[in-house]
């Protein structure tokens, strides 16, 4: 292909809108981290029977030929050269690296990923920023979380920055858009999660309970130690005996982090669990919404799986 200008090329550059990413459910992955993730995501699901997620490649020659595995990778999916001008009007980056890929939105229920068993999940309150939802989405995926949630009024995670963002962890777990709030505390509490609001103004403090979990983890492995809400021993740390009302962070949970200016609402934050600070120690105000979200899907990783 090497008309910027052809209608094949003007159909992909459109997928950047919104307007015919609701229309056609594709989106568009740009650059190899993406699209090799993307194409792996596709053979994972197309072995397993599913449809797929990529339904066509456009690279340069230079490109397949400094990264021969994407040509692999595409063997079963449409894969077109195209001249670095095509390239460029298909991608929205201003030095695209020679690849792009047509994906298939995929979408994905809330009750049927919560009733598989999901132990850790994140959940976006009108985040609009498309770089602080890729970020939380990769910390997310990075963190074991089993599922990233977006609430109506968020930002669409498909648009062209928020797929960059995510460096390919878009294609790694599954993403649920679109779910009201109120549903969303429902069906939380109908699977048994914990939700935890990540709040500046919490009154629970999140190192405390990762200080509990520690505690709760070793305590078998202490003389004589306590069962939980007997007193301790002489020997024992008073911590391995002490009684708490606060979340454990090894139990199923649904974090949710707010709108970047405003936070959580406050309906939010009454109908969360807890509301949980991530202790500031400096002199900053707060933390990045994609920062605190990293430090609590980190801290509840930690406590599942030690």
């Amino acid at each position: 292909m090497s008309n910027p200008r052809a209608d094949r090329v003007r159909d992909v550059a459109k997928l950047a809108g919104r307007p015919a990413r609701l229309k056609t459910g594709r989106f568009v992955a740009e650059g190899p981290q993406a699209v090799r993730e993307a194409l792996l995501s596709h053979r994972a699901d197309a072995s397993a029977g599913g449809s797929g997620v990529v339904l066509e490649v456009f690279a340069t020659e230079a490109c397949l030929d400094r990264l021969p595995e994407l040509a692999e990778l595409s063997a079963d999916v449409p894969l077109r050269l195209a001249t670095d001008e095509v390239i460029a009007a298909m991608a929205t980056t201003i030095s695209p690296q020679g690849v792009v890929a047509v994906c298939r939105i995929t979408d994905y229920a809330l009750d049927d990923v919560l009733a598989a068993g999901a132990k850790l999940i994140a959940v976006l309150c009108e985040v609009r920023d498309p770089g602080n939802a890729g970020t939380i989405l990769r910390a997310a995926d990075s963190a074991g979380a089993d599922a990233v949630v977006l609430t109506a009024s968020s930002v669409d995670i498909h648009n062209p920055k928020a797929v960059r963002s995510t460096a390919g962890s878009l294609f790694h777990l599954p993403v649920v858009t679109g779910v009201s709030f109120d549903f969303l505390m429902a069906a939380c509490r109908a699977h048994g999660l914990t939700v935890l609001a990540a709040d500046g103004y919490g009154n629970v403090d999140l190192d405390k309970l990762q200080d509990e979990s520690s505690v709760r983890r070793l305590a078998p492995a202490l003389p004589d130690a306590p069962a939980t809400g007997e007193a301790a021993d002489d020997g024992a740390p008073e911590a391995a005996a002490a009684v708490s009302s606060q979340p454990r962070l090894e139990n199923p949970t649904a974090w949710l982090f707010g709108n970047e200016a405003q936070g959580l609402t406050s309906a939010q934050l009454a109908d969360a669990d807890y509301r949980v600070a991530v202790p500031v120690y400096g002199r900053a105000e707060s933390l990045n919404v994609g920062t605190a979200a990293t430090v609590c899907l980190y801290a509840s990783a930690r406590a599942q799986n030690r």
